[in-house]
């Protein structure tokens, strides 16, 4: 086990030594410090000098078929979320040890990267044919079940060749497909190729500026692909460089909070319990948050509702911990359950588009005002696309959007030798974001026990990509040895395969080159009441000595419980697994 005071960087004998992630990791963690600014509490930074890297290699593996530094970042952001659960247990557990033992895990780091691609039900995995057997379906409007809707949401051509743009028909689809003249159901379309061919050519009608024109008429979700160099050119780009991965301030006052009476199901406490979190997200961002707060022993309930689809395998790794209730707040019934839950909350997390709460009453400061007089404030963190800052402020959008407009795409592609963008493996700037989230999340919780009032976090994919890309892509010799380890198979992949080909393509490729993120030993299983089968999921990539970091209770599907914080089961499988 390499940990990180092991320097792999120099020369030896004249040899240069192999790129080191640890050393890089360290790197990143500075940079973060420096683009997140004051945003890092003092308390927070003092505790990032008693991280420690591990990893069960030596350091050098890129894990990822990528340009990217995406193991080093999302490192810099455990390290900096572990040293807030040091500072939060300083203020909880004052008679503990004040400065307590933290490690970072470089492989549980990358399979938190991509964990929705190796969490299993029954045995199988995202992409096994068989899988939906074994779901709720919550793909109401089958955006994701049908391929050729599901290919709404897809990287083509425009009319002019070499400029490329990102449609995105969300859990939908069908208002995409009308926009670009296409039908919304092709049933005559099933083959991979022909559905990618027949949207292709529509696009491809279409200039930029025409597509952009009709992605605002119709609010859809829909970005020009651009290269890193021209984001930064850009009004949002600019903005965004000037703004720090996550920003909290507070929005109004009211005295301190203690934390509750703490009980524990195990003999080490946990630092968010009693801790209550009311997440009204879908898809990967911001249930992350709400998953990485559960983890530290949150009671964290997932609201949604019953007329919105959701993606039904993203429900057996991002559920994992929680309580999950359907509500139609559009209702007077669904509207006073979720009040009542609101009046003991200390979290409310929101995922959705830009203003969508705020239409509904919940607004962040409609929610303060919701439970003024019961003598403590209130954390609301929010996760979008593209921040709440700059000109694409407000739009709607995915990981893969923010992942073409920012340039990850064109760097991935190049890298893959080719003259177009390519989506990149994985939703990693999904999983980023909600680490930033649950970062925010935490400070929240901090400022809140020590200086009293209510705070609200923000944060976004564009912002978690500017991150990344800050921190500049591998060099040369490094990409060139990540070329030659993968399968050839992965770079014939071209701009207008899918994120699940992708997707499919990488993971075949990593557990031929690196079996290690694959160990069983990464990996938690216990049976879901929920879904009725065996769950396996990826353990937390943070260790804090004298804390316990794990759930209480396996995932469920969305709406299996009730809207209460009462009569909670802890699972002792899980607990102690």
């Amino acid at each position: 086990m390499v940990v990180n005071n092991t320097n792999n960087v120099g020369h030896t004998n004249g040899i240069r030594a192999p790129y080191s992630v640890l050393d890089g990791s360290r790197k990143a963690t500075n940079f973060l410090r420096k683009v997140a600014g004051s945003q890092i509490p003092p308390e927070f930074a003092q505790h990032l000098q008693d991280v420690t890297l591990n990893t069960a290699t030596d350091g050098t593996q890129i894990y990822f078929p990528c340009p990217f530094k995406e193991t080093e970042a999302t490192v810099a952001l455990k390290s900096v979320e572990a040293a807030a659960v040091a500072a939060l247990a300083r203020v909880r557990f004052p008679d503990d040890a004040s400065n307590r033992k933290i490690e970072v895990d470089l492989e549980r780091t990358a399979t938190f990267l991509f964990s929705t691609y190796i969490a299993t039900i029954a045995g199988m995995g995202k992409q096994d044919p068989d899988v939906k057997s074994k779901l709720k379906n919550t793909d109401l409007l089958k955006a994701q079940a049908i391929l050729y809707r599901r290919l709404s949401a897809n990287l083509y051509e425009t009319k002019n060749p070499g400029e490329y743009y990102h449609i995105h028909g969300s859990l939908e689809a069908g208002k995409t497909l009308n926009m670009i003249g296409l039908e919304a159901h092709r049933p005559d379309l099933t083959d991979y190729r022909e559905c990618i061919d027949v949207i292709e050519s529509h696009v491809k009608k279409f200039t930029i500026p025409e597509l952009e024109k009709m992605n605002v008429r119709e609010k859809q979700a829909g970005v020009p692909v651009i290269k890193w160099d021209e984001f930064k050119q850009t009004n949002h780009g600019q903005t965004l460089l000037s703004t720090p991965p996550w920003e909290v301030r507070k929005i109004a006052d009211s005295p301190p909070v203690p934390f509750p009476t703490y009980s524990s199901s195990s003999h080490k406490p946990q630092v968010l319990s009693g801790i209550r979190v009311l997440e009204l997200c879908r898809i990967i961002a911001g249930p992350a948050i709400g998953r990485t707060l559960a983890e530290y022993g949150a009671q964290v309930i997932k609201v949604t509702s019953p007329n919105l689809s959701d993606v039904p395998f993203f429900q057996v790794d991002g559920n994992t911990g929680k309580h999950t209730c359907d509500l139609d707040l559009k209702t007077p019934a669904g509207r006073q359950a979720f009040e009542a839950l609101l009046q003991t909350a200390d979290v409310v997390l929101d995922g959705y588009r830009p203003g969508s709460l705020e239409r509904l009453g919940y607004a962040p400061e409609q929610l303060v005002e919701l439970i003024k007089g019961r003598g403590k404030g209130i954390i609301y963190v929010a996760e979008d696309c593209f921040g709440d800052k700059g000109d694409m402020a407000g739009r709607p959008g995915w990981q893969q959007i923010a992942d073409c407009y920012t340039g990850v795409a064109w760097a991935q592609g190049e890298f893959m030798g080719l003259n177009e963008p390519v989506v990149p493996p994985f939703p990693m700037s999904d999983y980023g974001t909600g680490c930033m989230g649950a970062i925010a999340a935490l400070t929240g919780l901090y400022k809140r026990a020590t200086e009293g009032g209510s705070w609200i976090g923000r944060t976004s994919l564009c912002q978690y990509d500017v991150f990344l890309l800050g921190l500049g892509l591998y060099g040369p010799e490094v990409k060139e040895r990540v070329r030659k380890e993968h399968d050839e198979e992965f770079f014939d992949l071209r701009h207008a395969d899918s994120v699940d080909e992708v997707g499919g393509r990488a993971l075949k490729s990593m557990k031929r080159v690196h079996p290690e993120l694959f160990d069983k030993g990464l990996m938690q299983t216990a049976f879901s009441r929920g879904f009725g089968e065996e769950i396996c999921w990826c353990r937390s990539p943070v260790t804090v000595e004298g804390l316990r970091v794990g759930f209480e209770r396996a995932s469920r599907p969305n709406g299996f419980d009730g809207p209460t914080w009462e009569g909670w089961e802890v699972e002792k499988d899980v607990v102690e697994g």
